[in-house]
């Protein structure tokens, strides 16, 4: 019952959290407000926008293939393509059951076994997490003076000293528990670091790893890309400082998790973002929900058409793969 229980939960408390953000967000500014921000924008921002969106999704689903070569599997590109765009689909209805989907899809249709083909998609969010990690490292040098300006002005400087000493020492604590403690908490930690470590090496171990490397540094480029260039969709946005830009882009990224595909908290989370620099609130909001209604509306569309489509484009595979099966 307990187990039955957890499992509607996941599913269900995504959902409530996104009801209520977009509650939250139409209380801060009105829907008649947002809407006048929408007729005014600029859509041929917003078209690019999305054309970055979707180059970003072709690369991911191009990239996938170095990583199934050397197990074996020459998985057709059209494949790859509808099995990524069914997976953002399917994440806005259940989180992380796309990724489940994702690898079924190509059980189902090139024959690639399940554990194989989820294995390449952990390492692949490996990759990302390592791009992430840069581009937040990148956002701290960059506005270094602005954040710790900030901080200076927000709270007293001893405990901003105290807070990280504190902060280093229970990092330290944590480590030491961790490395020597056999508690089943300290033993999932263990293997999620191991699985992390192994799938960071196993990147540097393929056939293609300056291409898959290549791909990587795209995907997250036009990520950028799209969120930066859909500013100019705005007037009251044309004009914000690329630091801005990338900490609402960290922000929303964050946000993703959260709710099923971020829905209530990408423009909160620009919004918190962009508040930092003192960049109105109705714009900021108005901008974060025109950039995830529109990507939004890109995934949905390739994404249901994916689904409708893949059974058709691998009717004959399908049949040539059930024969091999029935055969053996």
């Amino acid at each position: 019952m307990n187990q039955t229980l957890k499992k509607y939960l996941k599913i269900l408390l995504p959902i409530l959290l996104g009801v209520f953000l977009i509650g939250y967000s139409l209380s801060k500014v009105p829907l008649n407000e947002l809407l006048v921000f929408v007729k005014n924008a600029d859509y041929s921002w917003i078209l690019l926008g999305m054309l970055c969106g979707l180059l970003s999704h072709l690369s991911r689903a191009y990239r996938w293939r170095f990583q199934l070569e050397p197990l074996g599997y020459k998985v057709r590109f059209a494949n790859s393509i509808m099995a990524v765009f069914s997976a953002y689909l399917i994440n806005y209805t259940i989180p992380r059951a796309g990724e489940v989907a994702r690898a079924s899809i190509l059980t189902t249709y090139e024959d690639v076994p399940f554990e194989k083909g989820f294995g390449t998609i952990v390492s692949e969010r490996v990759a990302d997490l390592i791009v992430m990690s840069a581009i937040i490292g990148i956002t701290l040098f960059i506005q270094f003076d602005f954040i710790y300006q900030f901080f200076i002005e927000k709270f007293n400087p001893l405990h901003i000293i105290i807070a990280l000493v504190a902060l280093t020492l229970i990092a330290f604590v944590g480590f030491r528990y961790i490395k020597s403690s056999q508690s089943t908490f300290a033993l999932k930690v263990k293997k999620f670091l191991a699985g992390l470590l192994e799938g960071v090496l196993s990147i540097f171990k393929m056939k293609k790893k300056w291409a898959f490397i290549g791909h990587t540094l795209f995907i997250w480029s036009m990520y950028i890309v799209m969120f930066y260039v859909t500013t100019f969709s705005l007037t009251e946005l044309q004009g914000i400082s690329f630091g801005a830009v990338l900490l609402g882009f960290i922000s929303a990224t964050f946000s993703i998790a959260a709710t099923n595909g971020g829905i209530g908290s990408y423009p909160i989370a620009v919004y918190a973002a962009f508040s930092l620099f003192a960049i109105p609130e109705s714009p900021s909001m108005a901008f974060g929900w025109i950039v995830w209604a529109s990507q939004t509306v890109l995934l949905v569309l390739a994404g249901g058409l994916s689904l409708i489509l893949l059974p058709v484009f691998n009717k004959n595979k399908r049949a040539e793969i059930t024969k091999n099966k029935d055969e053996v």
